[in-house]
This record gives C-alpha cells, sequence and structure tokens, in this order.
C-alpha cells in the first residue's frame, strides 16, 4: 500500500469481498478479562474432490445476489545472491528503503545500490547511474494497458522484479474488465536491460517480501466464474438463488489459482496451483483464496515454476521477519453485507424457497494467518489466529521473542463506542497468551511501533494520547505511561536511544488537523513519556503519514527528509533531528512543468528521497533532482521526458 490512492484501491476492492462469519461478542473489549477467541487451526485437502466440495459448500452460503461482492464497489478517495557483473567501482554510501523489519525487503518504486537508481514510472524502468547523473538505459514494460501501470521493484544484484498491479478483484465481483493484468516481471540489469520472465497470477497483487534474493509474493483471487446478469425487474432473492445455481456446477478448477510464465523467448507455460497444497482454516468462506509464489531472483524461473501454495482465507496486509511471513485480512464492517438468513438447499434440489435477505454487518475480527519462511523453497503454512478490532497496517504486527503482537481498534456495531487493544499470540500456534486493552477509549489507532519488548500506540479523537507499553511478558503486557497532546502521529520512527520520531498533524483542541507536525519525543523513561520538540507546517500534509517508504532519516548526521504539499508549495522538507529537538533545514522542489497546448504550470509533488554520499537524490513523477546534502544547492536535474 504505498500511494494514498493505492489505500483506496485496495479499500475498495475489499469492500466487496465477505468477510469470514464466525460469531464475536458485540462492542469493544476494556481492560479485564481477555475475550477468547478460537485458534483457527490449518487444514489441508484430502483431495480435489474434497476441495470441490468444500468450497462449494462455504461459497453457497456466501453468495449474493451481487455475485462474490456484497454490494456494488465503492470508490473511496483514500516498498544477495546474484553478483554485480563488470562494477569494480565501490558503492558510496547511501541510504535504502525505510523498511519495517531490518534484512526483510518491501516492494518500493525506487531502488538504489549507491551506482545505480533505479525507477519505474508510466510502466517504464529507468536506470540512472549516479556518478554522471544521467539515465544511462530504460525499458518500456507496459502492453498497451495505459501509461499510469502502478508498479514497484525490487532488486538483487543485476536482478530486478517489477511487480505490476493491474485491476482488482473488484471487478471480478461484477464481471467488468480489469483495465491491466497484475503481473511480475522478472529482469536482467547486466548490460542492457532485458526481460527474462513475465509472471501472470490469477488475482490481484497484495504485497511482496524479499529475503536475501527470494521473493514471496502474496496475491488473492475469487474464484474464476461468471454470474449470470440480471434481467428485467431486479429481484434479490431469485438472483441469489441464480448464483448459488451456477456455484453448484462450478469445477474445482474455478477455485484453482492459475498463473501464466513466459520467457524470454516468448515461450508461455500454463500452471495451476495442486488441490493437496491448499489448506483451509476450520472456517471460511470459500468466496477468496491467498496465493504465494517464491521466486528467487539469483536463480530465475525454474522448472517448479514459482512454486505457489494457496489458502482458502482472505487477507490485504503482509508483514514479514526473516523468520515467518504474516498474512492478515483486516473485517469489513463498514460495508453492510446482505447475508442469506435461510439454509441453503441441497445440490439436488434446484429451486429453494427464497431466502429473507438481510443487511447485516460481519463480525469486528481479524484473521492473521502466519507462514514459515526459514527455509529456500516455498513457504510452509504454521497456523492462523483471530483476534477481536480490525489493524491499521502491517505495524500493527510485531514478532518479537516467539510471539506476535497485533495492535486493533474493536468499534460496537452501532459505531458509537470504541476502544484499542494489544494482544499478544504465541507465534507456533497463534494461541492467545495475554492482551492489555482500553486504549484510547472513543478513539481509534492512529500509529503503532514495537521496538524489541516496548511497544509505542497512538490514539486519536481529539487529543493524541501517546501510550507506553511493557511487553516483556507474553502473558501480562501492560501500559507503562500516557502523553496526551494536541493533535497525533501517523508514522512512528525510532530515533537514536531513548527517542522517537513521530509524524503527523496537529490538531485544535477539538480536533481539526491545522497541518504537518513533526515531533521528537523522550521515551527513555517508559512511565513518564514526553514531546521534546515540535515541528509544525501551517496548512499542509505529508505523503510519510500512510506511506513509511516516503520517510527518510540519516542517522549518521540526524538528516531527515519527507514531502510537503500545501496550497502554497509542494516538495520535500528538509530536517535535523537530534536529541534536543527538530529544526528546519530547508525545502527542495522540482522545477515547475507546463502542460502541452496550455499556459498552465504546477510544481510536482516529492515522492521519495535518498541519500547517497553527500547528496540529497528526490524522485517525482516528472524526474529525478540532486541537492547538495550541505546547503541543498541544486547539482542536477535528470527529466523522465
Amino acid at each position: 500500500m504505498k500511494t494514498l490512492i493505492r489505500t483506496a484501491v485496495t479499500a475498495a476492492a475489499l469492500a466487496v469481498v465477505t468477510a469470514a462469519c464466525t460469531s464475536s461478542p458485540e462492542g469493544p473489549t476494556g481492560k479485564g478479562k481477555p475475550v477468547s477467541l478460537p485458534q483457527i487451526r490449518l487444514v489441508a485437502y484430502s483431495s480435489c474432490d474434497d476441495l470441490l466440495g468444500g468450497l462449494r459448500e462455504r461459497a453457497l452460503q456466501n453468495v449474493t445476489a451481487y455475485g462474490f461482492g456484497g454490494v456494488m464497489p465503492i470508490a473511496y478517495m483514500e516498498d544477495s545472491a546474484v553478483a554485480a557483473k563488470g562494477r569494480s567501482q565501490a558503492a558510496p554510501e547511501h541510504s535504502t528503503t525505510n523498511v519495517h523489519e531490518a534484512g526483510v525487503d518491501e516492494p518500493d518504486l525506487v531502488k538504489t545500490d549507491g551506482n545505480r537508481i533505479f525507477v519505474v514510472s508510466d510502466g517504464t524502468l529507468r536506470i540512472i547511474d549516479t556518478a554522471t547523473k544521467k539515465i544511462t538505459a530504460s525499458l518500456k514494460l507496459t502492453e498497451g494497458d495505459g501509461p499510469s501501470a502502478p508498479a514497484d521493484l525490487l532488486i538483487s544484484g543485476d536482478r530486478a522484479l517489477v511487480l505490476m498491479r493491474g485491476g482488482d478483484i473488484m471487478y471480478k465481483a461484477r464481471s467488468f474488465a480489469p483495465p491491466a493484468d497484475t503481473r511480475y516481471v522478472l529482469v536482467d540489469l547486466a548490460g542492457t536491460p532485458k526481460v527474462l520472465s513475465t509472471i501472470k497470477p490469477q488475482g490481484s497483487y497484495v504485497d511482496a517480501r524479499m529475503i536475501g534474493s527470494t521473493v514471496r509474493i502474496v496475491t488473492r483471487s475469487q474464484p474464476d466464474i461468471e454470474f449470470p446478469q440480471p434481467t428485467g425487474d431486479f429481484n434479490e432473492a431469485a438472483q441469489v438463488k441464480a448464483n448459488q445455481a451456477v456455484v453448484r456446477k462450478a469445477p474445482a478448477e474455478a477455485w484453482l489459482p492459475k498463473v501464466e510464465i513466459t520467457d524470454a523467448a516468448g515461450k508461455v507455460r500454463q500452471d495451476a496451483v495442486k488441490c493437496e497444497r491448499v489448506s483451509h482454516p476450520a472456517d471460511y468462506t470459500g468466496t477468496s483464496l491467498l496465493t504465494v509464489h517464491t521466486l528467487d531472483l539469483a536463480q530465475g524461473v525454474t522448472d517448479s515454476g514459482t512454486d505457489p501454495i494457496s489458502l482458502a482465507a482472505d487477507g490485504d496486509i503482509v508483514y514479514g521477519t526473516g523468520q515467518s511471513l504474516y498474512v492478515a485480512s483486516n473485517p469489513r464492517w463498514w460495508m453492510p453485507t446482505p447475508v442469506v438468513d435461510t439454509p441453503v438447499a441441497p445440490a439436488d434440489d434446484p429451486t429453494p424457497g427464497e431466502p429473507a435477505v438481510t443487511p447485516t454487518a460481519p463480525p469486528e475480527e481479524t484473521e492473521i494467518h502466519r507462514l514459515d519462511v526459514t527455509a529456500p523453497g516455498a513457504p510452509k503454512y504454521v497456523a492462523s489466529g483471530k483476534v477481536q478490532g480490525r489493524l491499521l497496517n502491517q505495524y500493527s504486527l510485531s514478532e518479537h521473542d516467539g510471539h506476535l503482537r497485533a495492535a486493533t481498534t474493536l468499534t460496537s456495531s452501532d459505531g458509537k463506542t470504541s476502544s484499542s487493544t494489544v494482544h499478544v499470540l504465541k507465534a507456533d500456534t497463534m494461541a492467545k497468551t495475554g492482551e492489555v486493552g482500553g486504549l484510547g477509549a472513543g478513539e481509534r489507532i492512529y500509529s503503532v511501533r514495537f521496538i524489541g519488548a516496548v511497544g509505542y500506540v497512538v490514539t486519536f479523537k481529539q487529543v493524541d494520547p501517546l501510550y507506553t507499553l511493557d511487553l516483556r511478558d507474553p502473558a501480562a503486557p501492560k501500559v507503562t505511561g500516557e502523553l496526551k497532546i494536541t493533535g497525533y502521529s501517523a508514522y512512528l520512527h525510532p530515533g537514536n536511544e531513548g527517542r522517537l520520531i513521530g509524524i503527523g498533524q496537529e490538531a485544535s483542541e477539538k480536533g481539526r488537523t491545522l497541518g504537518t507536525q513533526v515531533s521528537l519525543f523522550d521515551v527513555s523513561d517508559p512511565a513518564a513519556p514526553r514531546r521534546l520538540s515540535q515541528l509544525f507546517q501551517k496548512d499542509s500534509g505529508s505523503g510519510a503519514e500512510w506511506d513509511p517508504h516516503a520517510f527518510l532519516y540519516w542517522p549518521k548526521t540526524g538528516l531527515s527528509v519527507i514531502p510537503l504539499s500545501s496550497q502554497k508549495e509542494s516538495g520535500a522538507l528538509v530536517l535535523k533531528i537530534d536529541d534536543a529537538g527538530v529544526s528546519k533545514v530547508g525545502m527542495i522542489e522540482h522545477p515547475k512543468v507546463k502542460q502541452e497546448g496550455d499556459e498552465f504550470t504546477f510544481q510536482p509533488g516529492i515522492d521519495r528521497s535518498m541519500v547517497i554520499g553527500d547528496a540529497i537524490w528526490t524522485l517525482s513523477h516528472e524526474g529525478v533532482q540532486v541537492n547538495d546534502a550541505a546547503t541543498l544547492a541544486s547539482q542536477a536535474w535528470i527529466p523522465f521526458r
């Protein structure tokens, strides 16, 4: 989820997928006795017949008049094994993508090895030499699907994996044609860049993680079932019955995710996940599958293809460590889903009585699935668990010392009350070990950061309580301190020892946001966190609030850079952050752009920043600029067109 628009597309897509229907207590939990939710055991299907029977049965219970979507979609506007060939010069000191866990790389729209910068924009991969400050090569990757196909990058040595996001499952739910296929393109970067393989999975790209040169890619798919289009006067109950009849006849192949692999010579091979490589939790909907594809960039695509494995579940948040890959599904509690109240008729009775369809909200529970990635090749499913409430993002999850911590907000069904909880699960079984609740009554989580055995949670509605948590005892986590200030931090980043950096918004005492704020917290005493310094930019916003990849912090000098936009300016705000406070160094702006055939000019927004040697490199949709890190003097402008 790298940009605000991408988050919006994901949210819209999720709105049309039915949640797993398991019971849960209504309303938020407090500080009292933990609410026990069942552990979800993973079970592999014994045969294709077993798979088909189970998936059909569950899908029949969840199909609606709109197919596998609960309602019509609503569009909300809401980041080494291959050696570099022929490179004798040592790479200058440089920053890398801001990632959640050290050693676990995340896809992003720009990467650097210090000598080269790799950028993917408008379907084109560009390579910039940092010594000459020139584009040395480019490779067009789109296939007639428009200039703005969103994509991310992972780099290992002289190999790049370009992850191109196409049409999401929201299109399949209504039989709309997606604007482009999801595809993963492996590129050889040695010499003139060239495509080695193109992988087209069935479904939509969720996220990926890379350890060493091995990438695990998570995709989400719905059954390949074409539902009849409504005709004449629309009758919801009749349409449900018509859709159920189609599901009863669907073969196992309709559910098994497919993948198409094209090699450098253009030879195409088709594959699908095998029945015995599909697992399922005890409770599932049958309306979506998660598939994990594995690709070692050092070896490329081998005879085993992407070695896919699947789980009959849904998911939209990916979190990875050196040992585990977690996929979590947030509850779709804000989108009421029509639920069929009468029992599903048996397969030999094609004309059941008309069911009663009542809009109800699925339970606000989050399922979390853990996979073991310690061995080479495809990951192994370990276990799944459930917690009440919903996660904010991947930073709401953290694995430490054999346990997973998960921070969620639980809102009552009427939306009037809410509170947040940090749950602790045993990583090998995903069983509940302990929890601490009652955080931010009437508020929701705006940011989370776990650092070792300490946790930090920010909740907000009118004021911002920053909670510090002691998580040393997994069975008895506890709140140790609380700081109430106006505004909130939407992203938290570890600074020097005893320091925590917050990026967010200042707000009035009534909760109205006023502009970007950067805070430096002293958390050396967990019982008494305090804010040491605040920098406030009135009437502005920063992409670093919702996209941590947009945040740059260079501990060596205390240099920090964040995107900043307001009605008056758009660029990158350069800061100095030391143990004492936060101070403004200046602004970096890219050259104004004149639209073709128009006198109107605009200031490009800056998306990413990097430190390479003694320079700051910034990226916008229009190009890359180089500025001196000490003086901010412009050294070069590298346009993309």
